[in-house]
């Protein structure tokens, strides 16, 4: 368990510092205490899943990327994919078809 508490407070530090946010303004984003973020970022304390989601929101990176920095391509995935993902979750058969052919038209032009 002490170790799963480092590695994910050594990621919390991680995210926080590539955001360039002080423990006080993630604490801030967070609406949880500075006290709270340097204890978890130490691994002195362990996290509850709301702690977690409010950290992953302040910091926009999935959940995930809190526990492991070995995700897809070696890169730590950014909130814009989820982002996206969401909100074409939302949308119906005929909308998805429509984006699909921009996203192909897209893929062309690039080529």
């Amino acid at each position: 368990m002490v170790d799963l508490r480092k590695r994910f407070g050594g990621l919390v530090k991680a995210h926080r510092l590539r955001k360039g946010l002080t423990q006080e303004a993630l604490a801030e984003r967070a609406n949880i205490s500075t006290d709270m973020v340097s204890k978890i970022e130490h691994g002195n304390t362990g996290a509850r899943f709301r702690v977690i989601s409010l950290l992953a929101e302040a910091l926009e990176v999935d959940p995930a990327e809190l526990f492991t920095s070995n995700l897809p391509s070696g890169q730590l995935q950014r909130g814009q994919l989820t982002d996206i993902t969401s909100r074409l979750g939302s949308l119906g058969d005929d909308e998805l078809r429509w984006i699909n052919g921009v996203i192909e038209a897209a893929l062309r032009r690039k080529d």
